[in-house]
């Protein structure tokens, strides 16, 4: 948590707002963040106990904000299934970044503009 004059600010918070991410988004964020492996759709739901079609739009989104990248396994009896992994921590982080600096500049202008 990261206390800013009056208010405290949570980092997921902090996240979800650079992402423009909703709360189910988030939690799949920050679980393929955490993990270190490819997982299907169906994998995501069973372990984080949610609703397949509710990851399905997730996972949509993330991959959309290029968060998650996705990846096509060709099944030996026909037919595809996709993988999911987070894109690079550290490039992620960057963004995250990049986006706070441009937050304290316009901040900074602000103030320099008030009265």
């Amino acid at each position: 948590m990261i206390s800013f004059a009056c208010k405290e600010i949570q980092l997921k918070d902090i996240i979800k707002c650079s992402f423009d991410l909703k709360k189910t988004d988030y939690i799949i964020f920050n679980f393929l963040m955490n993990s270190d492996s490819e997982l299907s759709i169906t994998d995501i739901a069973k372990k984080l106990k949610l609703e397949r079609s509710g990851v399905q739009k997730a996972i949509q989104n993330l991959v959309v904000r290029e968060l998650v990248l996705r990846r096509q396994v060709n099944l030996d009896n026909g037919g595809y299934q996709f993988f999911y992994s987070i894109k690079n921590k550290d490039e992620i982080k960057s963004r995250v970044e990049k986006i706070i600096d441009s937050w304290q500049r316009k901040a900074k202008e602000a103030v320099k503009d008030w009265a």
